[in-house]
């Protein structure tokens, strides 16, 4: 139980910093540009991984879960599958509630100010404190005009591509066959990963890269009254950020077993005969 109780606190920590960098930059406007939010995301990833990593391995997130159940099994059992992303959900859940509770009454100031009626259309730009949107609200509004920039499909393929560089620089930079192993600073080159992600791709789904990060705080936010703002979402769209991640993620792991691992392994084996 302490294996499960580790993905939920860690994705809990993961979830809180992320989503408390994007609400005190949507709600009070403390910080100063997309890369300040990235950075806090980043650091707060390394923070969680360091937390966690020696109990869980520290997943965090269900895409990569699944990407070590299909790649690696003997590191990871997938029978421990569904209850890690269980665990990871349960984790996103708790991060959207206190989240909820903390920056509640600046939320209410933030929709009375610009006249936004919770629940109907328009209200993405508070409802992205906990979900994310295509394009990004705060960057491209919520009219159709913003709505062609980015199709369902597209930002599926967006969040897919995300998690795939991610998912792969977490394959190799782990990988003890590697020839430049990160050792104990990989949580923070896995941080900086997600950082560089999110400054490059949050103008266009949000960057999102982990189920639990967006869908765990969504559910809090249905329950608080975004009703289908929150689920399903503009054009049904809740979706996009689920599947993208699980699709992405083992692609990003195949790629590097199959492109990258061999020659890793080959290197190996001709340092040891020399």
């Amino acid at each position: 139980m302490r294996v499960y109780a580790a993905e939920v606190i860690g994705t809990f920590l993961l979830v809180l910093f992320g989503t408390g960098a994007v609400a005190s930059e949507v709600l009070t406007g403390a910080h100063q540009g997309l890369w300040q939010v990235a950075a806090i995301w980043g650091f707060g990833v390394t923070l969680a991984i360091y937390a966690t990593a020696t109990v869980s391995g520290a997943h965090l997130n269900p895409a990569v879960s699944l990407a070590m159940a299909i790649f690696r099994p003997d590191q990871f059992p997938r029978s421990r599958l569904l209850p890690y992303w269980a665990a990871q959900m349960l984790g996103g859940i708790l991060a959207g509630l206190v989240i909820l509770v903390t920056f509640g009454p600046f939320i209410d100031r933030f929709e009375e100010d610009r006249g936004i009626d919770r629940g109907e259309d328009g209200s993405q730009h508070s409802a992205m404190v906990f979900g994310e949107y295509f394009p990004n609200p705060d960057l491209f509004g919520t009219d159709q005009d913003a709505f062609d920039l980015v199709s369902p499909l597209a930002a599926m393929g967006v969040e897919a591509l995300g998690t795939a560089v991610l998912v792969f620089m977490i394959f190799a930079l782990v990988d003890r066959r590697n020839g430049q192993p990160a050792g104990r600073v990989t949580p923070l080159f896995i941080g900086f990963t997600v950082a560089l992600l999110i400054a490059l791709f949050a103008p266009i789904t949000q960057a999102g890269w982990n189920p639990a990060r967006d869908f765990g705080p969504r559910i809090v936010a249905f329950f608080a009254g975004w009703d289908e703002i929150a689920i399903p979402g503009p054009r049904n769209g809740f979706w996009v950020y689920i599947v993208g991640p699980l699709l992405g993620g083992p692609i990003g792991a195949a790629i590097y077993d199959f492109v990258l691992r061999p020659a890793s392994t080959e290197a190996d084996d001709v340092e040891v005969m020399a």
